[in-house]
């Protein structure tokens, strides 16, 4: 096949969940097929280090895109053309002229098997319109989008700020269910989310392949595990992230303080905001940023904790922790769409006082946490390698080129 994907966003460094998976199947696909990759990237990208990670690809395209960030003129500007149109300030942000010429100018050159719009945010530079028309086309959803500002707007305790998320929310609903009917295939990472998708597209085609981990590369070996160490890993620059975070600083981290009082906590991952920062100093908790590798902070830490409230998709995180042998306490968003158990490969807690007793209780127990780390690890290694995800995604697009012919 000759494949087009597309991609906004970048994919270098693979800090996200998100650009992991995303590579792991590119790096995949361009084994045996004839892949072309457009995507951005930032001023301080290391675009070898995207061109070493999938050096089979036919061809790579990468423009320089900043993303408007909340507080700037860019961000104010897609604020006010958002109130004016259909489209929500998430997918306005993203527009990118020069990648929507390029798309264009491959799709029209004709000879393209397949054409894949990573994430939504993709979607709003694909011609989707003329790609039906020449080469078939995959929406590859990591989430479900408007389902994560729909859960900030119900958490968020500004009334001003909720108004406008109710607002953010419904518009990109509408822009989520116009994608999911454009497309020949929308594929899910989960069952659940399909199941969201199919409820907003009924007459979309849509599946889901699972997500995976590298687990020979998350090796719970090698590491010595701290007695109070408490660890949380994501790209910080996620709005469900930051806000899983601060509601464990705030109101999970004193409960377990109060029975352990020498517990530390480790907030690991891509662009913190100032405030996060301010807030993680007065707490005691530790900040890192990026980092080059995860492994020896998921390593040391006792009990790895998913305190997400308005996620959506699935969470990598999880499974990297569960390919290390980690104790996982998650909400029930956290670990949305995974084929966990609770009790058997996590501890499930949707409460603060909840979530810091099944903390506290992982923390006060090693062979617990052995059980659990144990099991996860199994699992893992059953049901999430990343070569069978990646054949099932590759036999999706199989069956969409044969189905388009």
């Amino acid at each position: 096949m000759r494949i087009l994907w597309v991609k906004v966003g970048g994919l270098w460094p693979p800090t996200s969940g998100g650009r992991i998976r995303s590579l792991q199947i590119l790096s995949e696909l361009s084994r045996r097929h004839e892949v072309m990759l457009v995507t951005t990237h930032e001023s301080d990208a290391d675009r070898d280090g995207l061109a070493r990670a999938v050096p089979r690809c036919n061809r790579i395209i990468s423009l320089p895109h900043v993303v408007a960030k909340k507080g700037t003129p860019a961000f104010t500007r897609a604020l006010c053309r958002s109130w004016l149109s259909r489209d929500p300030v998430d997918l306005w942000r993203w527009r990118v002229p020069g990648l929507r010429e390029q798309v264009q100018a491959i799709v029209s050159a004709d000879g393209l098997d397949l054409c894949v719009a990573d994430f939504l945010v993709a979607a709003v530079n694909m011609p989707f319109g003329h790609a039906r028309a020449t080469c078939a086309s995959i929406l590859f959803e990591h989430n479900v989008e408007y389902l994560i500002w729909k859960r900030l707007a119900r958490i968020d305790q500004n009334p001003v700020r909720r108004a406008l998320l109710e607002i953010e929310w419904r518009k990109l609903r509408a822009r989520e269910t116009q994608a999911c009917r454009r497309a020949d295939l929308t594929i899910a990472v989960s069952e659940e989310d399909r199941r969201q998708l199919q409820k907003l597209a009924p007459a979309a085609r849509i599946t889901s392949v699972p997500t995976g981990v590298d687990s020979a590369y998350f090796q719970p070996d090698g590491f010595r595990e701290s007695p109070a160490r408490v660890v949380f890993t994501g790209s910080m620059d996620w709005h469900p992230n930051d806000d899983g975070v601060r509601y464990f600083i705030d109101a999970i981290l004193p409960r377990i303080r109060a029975e352990v009082p020498d517990v530390s906590f480790a907030v690991v991952g891509r662009q913190p905001g100032a405030s996060l920062r301010a807030l993680a100093e007065r707490a005691g908790v530790i900040v890192t940023g990026r980092v080059a590798d995860v492994r020896p902070f998921i390593g040391e830490a006792s009990v790895y904790v998913v305190p997400i409230r308005a996620g959506g998709g699935t969470r990598l995180k999880i499974l990297e922790a569960l390919a290390m042998e980690k104790a996982v306490v998650s909400t029930t968003v956290g670990a949305e769409g995974l084929p966990l158990v609770p009790g058997r490969h996590f501890l499930s807690a949707d409460d603060p006082q909840q979530f810091a007793q099944s903390v506290v209780s992982l923390l006060r127990s090693p062979g617990e946490r052995r059980r659990l780390g144990e099991e996860g690890r199994h699992l893992v290694e059953r049901h999430h390698s990343w070569a069978r995800v990646t054949r099932a995604f590759e036999a999706r697009c199989e069956e969409v080129v044969r189905n388009r012919g």
